[in-house]
């Protein structure tokens, strides 16, 4: 079954929002990635990626390709629906949008399966 592996918030002014992020929930910068990618100082949760043009979202992960096949076909049974996307090259997910059209992603190996 999916997991949240991170939460997309749209934000207005990415330093701001990260350091109220940061001080509101304990979280801290993920090594190497950008001043609004967010993790538990524990590492147990989902991330926090704070963004300034992507929608807010949940990223789903799974653990396998085949999981992620099967996971994508059980979201699009309680009603999600595939979403045309352009994926970089080598993109590892899927965009689906829930029932009420809300978008998000998902995929393997801890990369963003759907919804």
């Amino acid at each position: 079954m999916a997991r949240i592996g991170s939460v997309v918030l749209n934000v207005t002014d990415l330093g701001r929002a990260a350091a109220f992020w940061r001080g509101a929930l304990g979280y801290v910068p993920r090594a190497g990635d950008h001043v609004g990618a967010l993790v538990p100082r524990g590492g147990e949760g989902p991330a926090l990626l704070l963004d300034e043009t992507d929608a807010t979202h949940l990223d789903l992960h799974v653990a396998s390709e085949p999981e992620q096949r099967a996971e994508i076909e059980r979201l699009i049974s309680l009603g999600a629906r595939r979403v045309d996307w352009v994926h970089p090259e080598g993109a590892n997910f899927v965009v689906l949008a829930d029932g009420s059209g809300t978008r998000g992603t998902g995929g393997t190996g801890g990369h963003p399966v759907g919804c």
